[in-house]
């Protein structure tokens, strides 16, 4: 991933348009939608963006949504918006169901993709993507999986110090991204439980954050995992009403859950580093909770979304009798990003991910580079998933633990 140490600044009027459409304008619609507005505003890049097209099934809905999220047009069929002259890129930001056939067919129209994670529902649709994705290269097309953590300026930095060796050898990796919103049992049944749309729950909606973290930082794979799954609420009210994002009102009638609401499961990296892993949508009190800790040798590095510009620290070769963790705010010129928005101190929030995010695709894009997070990597998240899923088939029933 790109490191920016230089200040870039500008709006760029000067600069080749480079014109977005955009598939879905819902939650992950309108936060990249924010990125696309904003990235021209604080880094001077190579290309304008231009918020050409954003398309969705309800013409009202959607035309709507093109005049507060910023977009020049509405489509309501996304092949009329691949087709359009003024979309060099689609940005999709639909439910997984959907991905493998509009980036496929966008990279055959010779745009650059941004495809939101996870890359797909099956292992099998995620290889074909990389396969479209790597003849698209050959012509200069450009295709990145959305994995926006990535992107704030403390995880930046902890890949940074992990690939300086602070670390060591790595030993330990621990990772957990927790929710509470389905915790009600009568919360309506909306697409992200069906697996036919979602491909899986919690698991794919989170776990695929935390692996893609987890292989980011360490600079390495997953080879190996043992997994468990549960789904607690089995049956939910159907939505009446709008059946998009995370809200709805339920009716009487109620529907199947065919998605996981929770997932824990143990890997080890290639090196033979061992991981831990829970993703949950039952913890109760926790809204968007994602921490990881890394133990090497030498030291170790945690993060915590709760606290986003922080780094927790512990160099493990300074004297026992000075020696713990320390806090690393990460608001320093000198950190990835930083240097293009505000004063020491003054800290970044969720939506700069997404500036991020395409501050370094319109450098990607414009340099001819290998974009990170590639569909290959997005196809190495969704191995590692269904590896998951695998596992937890397998572990259904336990070993009895023998009584006293």
């Amino acid at each position: 991933m790109a490191q920016p140490q230089e200040t870039d600044r500008g709006a760029g009027e000067d600069k080749p348009p480079l014109g977005v459409g955009m598939v879905g304008y819902a939650f992950m619609g309108a936060a990249h939608s924010q990125g696309w507005r904003t990235v021209g505003r604080v880094f001077d890049l190579p290309l304008r963006p231009v918020l050409a097209a954003v398309c969705g099934r309800d013409a009202g809905a959607v035309r709507d949504a093109a005049g507060r999220l910023g977009w020049a047009a509405a489509e309501t069929d996304w092949r009329d918006l691949i087709a359009r002259d003024d979309v060099d890129l689609v940005d999709i930001c639909t439910p997984g169901d959907s991905h493998a056939e509009i980036a496929i067919a966008a990279l055959k129209a010779g745009k650059h993709v941004l495809c939101e994670k996870p890359l797909a529902n099956t292992v099998a649709e995620a290889q074909a993507m990389t396969a479209a994705a790597g003849r698209a290269a050959a012509q200069g097309r450009i295709a990145m999986t959305g994995f926006n953590y990535r992107r704030l300026p403390a995880t930046a930095q902890a890949r940074r110090m992990v690939a300086e060796g602070r670390l060591g050898t790595l030993r330990h990796v621990r990772a957990v991204y927790l929710q509470d919103w389905l915790s009600d049992p009568d919360f309506p049944l909306t697409w992200r439980m069906d697996r036919e749309k979602a491909g899986s729950g919690a698991l794919g909606d989170l776990g695929a954050h935390i692996i893609d973290l987890a292989q980011f930082l360490a600079g390495e794979q997953l080879a190996g995992v043992s997994a468990l799954t549960e789904t607690f609420v089995r049956e939910r009210p159907r939505l009446q009403g709008s059946s998009a994002g995370l809200s709805g009102a339920g009716g009487s009638e109620r529907g199947p859950v065919t998605v996981d609401d929770a997932a824990v499961f143990t890997g080890r990296f290639t090196s033979g580093a061992l991981a831990s892993f829970e993703a949950t949508r039952f913890a109760a009190g926790r809204k968007n909770a994602l921490r990881i800790e890394l133990n090497g040798s030498l030291g170790s590095l945690a993060f915590d979304l709760e606290r986003l510009n922080e780094l927790s620290f512990h160099d493990h070769t300074e004297p026992a009798a000075t020696a713990g963790f320390r806090r690393i705010l990460v608001t320093e010129p000198d950190h990835p990003y930083v240097d293009a928005w505000w004063p020491p101190g003054h800290g970044l929030g969720y939506e700069h991910t997404f500036v991020h995010q395409a501050r370094d695709l319109v450098h990607a894009i414009a340099s001819g580079s290998p974009p990170e997070p590639s569909f290959a990597d997005g196809l190495q998240v969704q191995r590692v998933l269904a590896a998951v899923e695998e596992s937890a088939a397998k572990n259904s029933s336990y070993t009895a633990v023998p009584g006293p």
